[in-house]
């Protein structure tokens, strides 16, 4: 967090340079390909760590082979009761170190495990528990393998979320913060198998965070040759609508206008927006966010929430321009 916030707006006005030098049309990941392709009969290695169960509730703490060469390390939080269950695959954020890893969403796993959601929690290539340094001490020439090797995993991890018994693939979504939320993106542009997505202080080009670390040797060929990762054409291949666009009116590295570049490549309205910082904590949030849940994968009814919980300031949406 600290490096962006050293560059944050030299990164702003080179990202609106990036953009108009990529190629819209050069062999995207989102329209095939094989760019994102991986053998699903390799098995998924799953191999259990420990169990901790609580009322209603079993988290399983467990690795399994995302194809990117090491065991991933993930959560399985699963209710109690028998299915069918919805599911949920939770990738964390790139920010504060104690939650940039599987346990951002712990907490609120294992409150939707209560009305009968599975969620997979798994650490991606930015995780502190993998490599804490990794942003800094990246080669930016790996870049894109490594993208395209997270998106794999990433899949894999859907294929784990939907190998849990009882979990019904009719009924499946995927929540991401930031890094989280664009490698989501990404996944979602050539897997089709989320129905609903939440994504969360986001922004509409990998190439908006590329250059406050280590620099490629040319950025003009470093654009290029990721052209086929841009994400607002992941997005327009998705073809769903059922997703939810959460941000905060105080995030010093999301502009306002890139929120209505994420909100019309998506083909969604449903963009709300909080008093809130990129690190997105406020309640209402996570209220939000478990409403939409909700009414996209048929969930029963939660608790009624705390008195005097904050409100959104974005509730309803504004029409897309």
């Amino acid at each position: 967090m600290k490096v962006r916030r050293a560059v944050a707006t030299v990164c702003r006005l080179f990202a609106g340079i990036a953009l108009s030098l990529s190629i819209p049309a050069a062999a995207r990941a989102a329209e095939g390909g094989g760019l994102f392709d991986y053998d699903t009969k390799v098995p998924l290695g799953l191999v259990e760590k420990g169990v901790e169960r609580g009322p209603g509730v079993i988290v399983r703490d467990i690795t399994f082979d995302g194809l990117t060469g090491r065991p991933l390390a993930a959560y399985v939080v699963s209710p109690e009761t028998p299915g069918p269950h919805a599911g949920v695959l939770f990738v964390h954020w790139l920010g504060e170190p104690e939650t940039t890893n599987r346990t951002q969403f712990l907490a609120e796993a294992k409150d939707l495990a209560a009305r009968g959601v599975v969620s997979v929690l798994v650490d991606a290539m930015w995780s502190t528990a993998v490599n804490p340094e990794w942003y800094s001490k990246r080669v930016p020439e790996a870049d894109r393998a490594n993208s395209i090797r997270q998106v794999v995993a990433l899949r894999r991890a859907m294929d784990l979320l939907l190998s849990q018994k009882g979990v019904d693939p009719a009924r499946v979504a995927v929540v991401g913060h930031d890094y989280g939320g664009m490698y989501s993106m990404l996944m979602n542009g050539v897997d089709r198998r989320a129905k609903a997505a939440v994504y969360i202080a986001v922004v509409p080009s990998l190439n908006d965070w590329a250059f406050f670390g280590p620099q490629p040797k040319s950025k003009a060929d470093y654009v290029r040759e990721n052209a086929d990762l841009e994400l607002t054409d992941a997005l327009r291949a998705a073809k769903n609508s059922n997703v939810l666009l959460q941000f905060g009116t105080k995030d010093i590295y999301v502009a306002r206008a890139d929120t209505g570049v994420v909100a019309a490549a998506a083909g969604t309205r449903n963009r709300r927006f909080y008093d809130d910082e990129h690190a997105m904590t406020l309640p209402q949030i996570r209220v939000d966010r478990a409403a939409f849940l909700a009414e996209r994968l048929a969930l029963p009814a939660a608790p009624a929430a705390p008195a005097g919980t904050p409100k959104g300031d974005g509730r309803g949406e504004e029409a897309l321009r």
